[in-house]
């Protein structure tokens, strides 16, 4: 069985497309790269970077234990203890593509991903792409995600917290 996971995927996409790049630390489990694209994934108000947003590596020192990143022709210093703030950005999740648009848009499809095919999921990273969108995988999983119109319900137990809020501010 193929792994077509985000993680997987950053993996061997790192490898094609940055793997001659000899400037590498590893930390928190993950390895980067000098010009490896990244993404910040939670909110940083100290270096005004934010849930989402997509970076390039620019430069690593190891004499200062720094990372150097690009948002947007914005430098950011990342010391090598905070790098667990960020993920490669090679391949992403459809939930963390929301809001945003790409030139072109790969979805793998695969029935080892079966709770996750769903129409809306389907509909969400296709209309991530602005020119060009591929579906790869299984035909068997395409066809599954554009016809199960259900969703999976979310057990948030929402109503009970704001109910137990609002009982606590009388």
């Amino acid at each position: 069985m193929q792994a077509w996971g985000a993680k997987s995927l950053n993996l061997e996409l790192q490898k094609a497309l940055n793997g001659h790049s000899e400037n590498k630390v590893t930390k928190y489990g993950n390895t980067f790269a000098v010009g490896d694209k990244i993404i910040q994934t939670v909110n940083n108000y100290d270096k005004d970077v934010f849930n989402g947003d997509l970076g390039r590596i620019k430069h690593i020192d190891h004499d200062e234990s720094e990372v150097k990143i690009d948002f947007d022709n914005r430098i950011v210093m990342y010391d090598f203890n905070e790098l667990d703030e960020i993920d490669l950005a090679y391949a992403t999740t459809i939930h963390k593509s929301q809001g945003s648009e790409y030139p072109a848009v790969v979805i793998p499809l695969a029935m080892q991903h079966y709770t996750m095919l769903q129409c809306n999921l389907l509909y969400t990273g296709v209309t991530r792409g602005k020119q060009l969108v591929v579906l790869v995988g299984e035909k068997k999983a395409i066809f599954l995600a554009a016809r199960n119109k259900k969703t999976a319900k979310r057990i948030t137990n929402l109503k009970i917290r704001l109910i137990d809020q609002l009982n606590v501010g009388l």
